[in-house]
């Protein structure tokens, strides 16, 4: 039998490369847009506690409630997509994003505020799946090499510029309201957005007439086992006040996980059409790249979070100024994600290996730079550094895209971008929870015993040793993929 899985019933439109290539800006405009929300809310976070006296966890579910909900119905909107109109599931997913930003924007106390984040989250999942599949549908081959290309420099763009943004509108609009402007900036946006989609974006393919089946048992138990698994990190933020108790929901998690897996294949077994088609771990392309940007998508997020947190809260940086540190990071990352694109079409995995390698060294290079560099260099020697990170993180994303998706059906491209994408979210809320955890934890626990400057050097550069560790294990897993595949290819060529 064979490991690939078998194809949808729902049959490809004939588009026009020029119609091709409009409905490509457009899905990519939007991924940036929901990216970008992540990134410049960050460097918010000082701003929003002083408008409401927020605590210390309620600031991480500020920034980690968005990926939660994110992350949730990931699958399930991709599974629907895969099904019916990803068009219309767009326009969905941009209207509900355009209402929650209005609601963030004006929310009167820090609960309301999270619940508007929490309903952009929900947006944000409903979107990004059909962006996804919408990308795996239009294009095959050297194409689609270069189309993720310019996809992952869209990403390292809004990730990477978002600081400086949020940094931006909170200079312009003042420390006490300039961070509701990083959520009224979304309105325009967002409705421009949405007459892009409705006039621009085609169908782009013809939905299955099949029945809509979206496995209501297997969505409750992979909602139930995403929020144990994420749950403890969201509620994890340095402070002895912490309780302990919030770690046994990994317990819940490990059993609805297995729960979900056993389902998931009587299910399947039955007839009926599963919510992840288990099928596709199969294929080592798919499953090493996953694992590799989970991995990856654990440490960079934080990286960025940190680095402003610390040139901000540690050394007085303005917010502004904190956020143009990252621009050379969104430069560089662009440039290097639109080569690399092209590149591994050529070369494969090891323009990924080589990207880790820079990502890698970037981020032992700010924790020497924070420890060893005086007050007035350091941000301008993290902005070179970050020039450096920005080529390798380019190296990264948009190849190991093309290299994780390249052996999958299109039709199951909205569910497999978004097992991907899931991924990539519960890593940074769990990488963003770990770094923000062990700075605030050094804080706490030296403050008063050492001086002011040398507490936030050593939170900033413990902090980074979760990104250096994710970030080698990404580095490890792009070794092991890359055996794997040359030993295919021997053994290729020994058969032929």
């Amino acid at each position: 039998m064979s490991n690939t899985p078998a194809p949808s019933p729902t049959r490809s439109i004939p588009i026009s490369d020029r119609r091709r290539w409009q409905a490509f800006w457009v899905c990519v405009s939007v991924s940036g847009l929901t990216i970008l929300d992540i990134s410049k809310v960050n460097v918010a976070l000082p701003s929003i506690e002083a408008a409401f006296g927020a605590g210390s966890t309620e600031l991480q579910l500020v920034v980690s409630g968005y990926i939660l909900a994110f992350g949730l119905v990931l699958v399930p909107m991709g599974r629907l997509g895969d099904q019916r109109s990803r068009k219309t599931l767009l326009i969905v997913g941009l209207a509900l994003f355009t209402l929650s930003s209005i609601g963030c924007a004006l929310a009167g106390s820090i609960e309301m505020l999270l619940a508007a984040r929490l309903l952009q989250g929900v947006a944000a999942g409903i979107q990004m799946p059909q962006v996804m599949g919408t990308i795996q549908q239009l294009f095959t081959g050297k194409e689609r090499g270069t189309a993720f290309g310019l996809f992952g420099a869209m990403i390292g763009l809004a990730t990477a510029f978002g600081p400086t943004i949020g940094g931006l509108l909170i200079a312009v609009g003042g420390e006490s309201d300039g961070w509701r402007w990083t959520f009224w900036m979304n309105v325009p946006l967002f409705a421009i957005a949405m007459g892009l989609v409705i006039w621009v974006l085609p169908e782009v393919r013809r939905p299955s007439s099949e029945p809509v089946s979206l496995d209501p048992a297997g969505v409750l138990l992979f909602a139930v086992a995403v929020i144990a698994l994420m749950l403890p990190f969201l509620l994890t933020t340095g402070s002895p006040d912490d309780a302990p108790e919030r770690w046994w929901t990994l317990v819940v998690f490990v059993l609805f996980a297995a729960c979900f897996l056993v389902w998931e294949r009587r299910y399947e077994r039955r007839g009926g059409s599963p919510l992840i088609d288990l099928r596709l771990f199969r294929l080592s392309s798919f499953r090493n790249g996953t694992v590799l940007m989970a991995a990856y998508f654990t440490g960079i997020p934080a990286l960025f979070l940190l680095t402003t947190l610390f040139l901000q809260t540690g050394l007085g940086v303005s917010a502004l100024h904190a956020g143009m540190v990252t621009i050379g990071f969104a430069l560089s990352s662009a440039v290097s994600s639109w080569y690399g694109g092209q590149l591994v079409g050529r070369y494969g995995r090891p323009v990924v290996v080589v990207g880790l390698v820079l990502v890698l060294a970037t981020v032992i290079a700010l924790a020497a730079t924070a420890l060893l560099a005086s007050v007035e260099a350091t941000p301008w020697i993290m902005a070179g550094v970050m020039v450096v990170g920005g080529f390798g993180g380019g190296m990264v994303i948009s190849p190991n895209q093309t290299l994780t998706l390249a052996e999958i059906p299109p039709a199951q491209g909205g569910v497999a971008g978004s097992i991907g994408q899931l991924g990539q979210r519960v890593g940074t809320a769990i990488g963003t929870a770990v770094g923000l955890s062990l700075f605030y934890a050094t804080i706490f626990r030296e403050e008063g015993d050492k001086p002011a400057l040398t507490v936030y050097h050593d939170a900033y550069a413990i902090g980074l040793t979760t990104v250096a560790l994710f970030v080698a294990i990404a580095f490890a897993i792009a070794l092991v993929d890359l055996g794997s595949r040359r030993r295919r290819e021997r053994s290729g060529a020994e058969e032929a």
